[in-house]
């Protein structure tokens, strides 16, 4: 078994707090990704090449 001393035990517990504030960190990107709704931006509604501007594949606006 291994013994852990002194240092190994600091070792672990940063190395676990530093995975606990990596979790949380991705959670709440995950949760703020899945709760905002962007509003709608501008765009060509028209099909086809108009004055070279980007247009939306399939618009929910």
């Amino acid at each position: 078994m291994i013994e852990f001393g002194r240092n190994n035990w600091k070792i672990l517990s940063l190395v676990s707090a530093g995975l606990a504030v990596l979790f949380t960190a991705n959670a709440h990107l995950v949760f703020v990704a899945f709760s905002s709704q962007p509003d709608c931006v501008a765009h060509s509604k028209t099909s086809g090449d108009v004055n070279n501007s980007y247009r939306a594949a399939k618009s929910s606006c």
